[in-house]
């Protein structure tokens, strides 16, 4: 047992190690573990195998169920006390998940799932800052006092109230130096009472959490079997039909919440306890006992203000004509666990039912972007410019983006390109999407300057954000003069785009222009670029280069790389070889390309200008 105490205080000191030390998935999973089996008081295993049985059952991955437990549950505790000393005030380096959760209250979760005697004392100082006493503030089921009573009997008591002789021990010291250096403490055997104990201390956090042993060469038979009655929380009973005596061990008490002076619970006052609702079970019981069966059987029954759910296993002996003579009986608090399981039952009908909505809102968000944001089916063919689009969707289908594009020839014959995005997915950012892609439209009638366009859409992102705070969007807009071969191009906040030249791609120098939404009085910038026949121009959203482990230099390296390629490959048609290579960098982003080229009655073939490439 003392082996096992060593082992949870070295795991709650590893509360110190660095985040990074775990895996994404494996971090994700840990803490909705711990979240479930903290809002649901059950054990970490339970809630574990809990988490298994619902990713199995839904076929979906760990992480995934892990990631919908988070978000449903890491909430603040509506029963946590706001001025108790939270885990980040304890401990340096990353905060743990649940900060509102009270130290001490998290700690006696803890200690309720440890065997043995173990307590966490809170220092008591002069006005010295001198230690004076030690408080009781936790205590473990099975912690026993030298003198017999339940450790839980101490809390709230202080060391000097309840064992005063140890105030003057050489364990005080001990104590004090534990708490002084944070190194941990053994001491023993030593005699107390009429027994020899082991003490072990260790720091935690501020408090020092105690265990002690009694060794077994001194402990009596029968505090053995208290102790296991103790450790299983179940008590037994013993019926002597013949004598009438009955006879129920101190467990058995402590269970019913029944002072042993007034003696067993009598059959009327045992069945007057249990639920209405129960009663047609009990009967059931009771004639399955009659019928010489052994009888194992969970009841609910109201002791005080309480409901607890009691595991009775009854058997007997009986005479030659099965007429029981004495009954014994065994009977298990089995309360913590019922209602863990119907915790965890709870905690699962409601990540059902934000599936469930989540899943119409993808609906709705996933109908609503191919209703703004419809492909076409093949390159679009505008005067003197070839255009060909690609939407790659987030991995998951839940991420529905709020990436947007825009390809249209305007009235003086020249064509604007256009790809954005909009921070977060589902419906918010599909909405926004459909209003600013409208919003270019219509602005598109009045002006085809892309920094004038790109102003209106900043001050339209900029009212939008007052009714969204969270709400973020970038976008380039580029304007092409087929007649001039020109292309004169704006951006927010954006990646710049591509131009490959004779089998060599490079981003183009940007201008200046912060993010949309972000300052009412923005001031945006053109530049501009002859275009040439055989160049190939790439927009693109940042889920094309944005890559979780990676830097923007190497995923943009990638996409260039790409690029030549694709052109080396398929010189008579760049375009379809392109799209057809390029893949986001990002699974949890959706990714909007537009691939465009100049187009006129030589852009068949462009061998020859590849071939050329030796002349730049």
């Amino acid at each position: 047992m003392l082996g096992g105490r060593h082992a949870y205080v070295d795991a709650v000191q590893d509360l110190r190690a660095p985040v990074s030390r775990l895996t994404a998935g494996a971090g994700t999973v840990e803490r909705a573990v711990g979240l479930l089996a903290g809002r649901t008081r059950c054990r970490l295993t339970e809630a574990h195998g809990h988490l298994l049985r619902m990713a199995a059952e839904q076929q979906r991955d760990l992480t995934e169920v892990a990631a919908g437990v988070i978000a449903l549950l890491d909430l603040p505790d509506p029963g946590a006390d706001p001025s108790a000393t939270p885990l980040a005030a304890l401990f340096p380096g990353p905060a743990p998940a649940r900060r509102s959760d009270p130290w001490r209250s998290a700690v006696q979760h803890i200690l309720d799932a440890l065997p043995g005697s173990v307590a966490l004392l809170t220092p008591v100082r002069d006005p010295a800052g001198r230690l004076a006493d030690l408080r009781y503030a936790a205590v473990s089921p099975e912690a026993v006092t030298p003198d017999g009573r339940p450790g839980r009997h101490l809390l709230g008591t202080t060391l000097g109230e309840s064992f005063p002789e140890s105030l003057v021990s050489d364990r005080w010291a001990r104590y004090a130096a534990v708490l002084d250096s944070g190194d941990p403490a053994e001491t023993g055997p030593f005699r107390h009472g009429d027994g020899t104990f082991s003490v072990r201390a260790h720091k935690l956090g501020d408090d020092l959490l105690v265990s002690w042993t009694r060794h077994d060469g001194d402990r009596p038979e029968s505090e053995r079997l208290a102790g296991t009655e103790r450790l299983g929380n179940l008590g037994w009973g013993e019926w002597d039909l013949v004598s009438g005596e009955v006879h129920w061990s101190a467990q058995l008490y402590r269970i019913y919440e029944r002072d042993p002076a007034l003696g067993p619970l009598s059959r009327e006052e045992s069945a007057a306890l249990t639920l209405p609702e129960d009663q047609a079970l009990r009967m059931a019981a009771a004639e399955a006992f009659e019928r010489a069966e052994r009888v194992d059987i969970t009841l609910r029954v109201r002791i005080g203000r309480t409901i607890k759910h009691l595991r009775t296993v009854i058997d007997a002996i009986r005479d030659a004509e099965g007429r029981p003579l004495r009954i014994y009986g065994i009977v298990q608090d089995v309360t913590a666990r019922e209602d863990s399981v119907r915790r965890l039952a709870d905690v699962e009908q409601q990540l059902a039912e934000q599936r469930r909505t989540l899943a119409a809102e993808h609906d709705l968000a996933a109908r609503l972007q191919h209703i703004i944001l419809p492909l076409p089916d093949g390159p679009l063919e505008f005067p003197g410019l070839k255009v060909a689009l690609r939407y790659l969707p987030a991995g998951q289908e839940s991420l529905v983006g709020g990436d947007w594009y825009h390809a249209g020839k305007l009235r003086d014959g020249s064509v604007l390109l256009a790809v954005g995005d909009v921070s977060g997915h589902g419906m918010q950012a599909a909405t926004t999407m459909a209003q600013l892609r409208h919003a270019l439209r219509a602005l598109a009638v009045t002006t085809s300057d892309p920094a004038v366009l790109l102003d209106q859409l900043n001050r339209l992102t900029c009212e939008l954000e007052a009714e969204n705070p969270e709400l973020g969007a970038t976008a380039v807009i580029a304007r092409y003069d087929p007649v001039r071969r020109r292309l004169t191009w704006a951006q927010a906040g954006h990646p710049p785009p591509l131009l490959s030249r004779f089998g060599r791609t490079a981003p183009l120098s940007r201008p200046s222009g912060p993010m949309l939404g972000v300052l009412e009085d923005a001031r945006y910038e053109c530049a501009e670029v002859e275009m040439c026949v055989g160049d190939v121009l790439l927009l693109y959203t940042d889920g094309l280069v944005e890559h979780r482990r990676y830097g923007l230099d190497d995923g943009l390296a990638t996409v260039v790389s790409a690029v030549d390629e694709a052109v080396a490959a398929s010189p008579e048609r760049p375009l379809g070889e392109l799209l057809a290579r390029l893949q986001q960098a990002n699974p949890d982003d959706d990714t909007c390309i537009l691939a465009a080229r100049p187009a006129t009655g030589e852009t068949q073939d462009l061998r020859r200008f590849l071939r050329s490439r030796s002349a730049v």
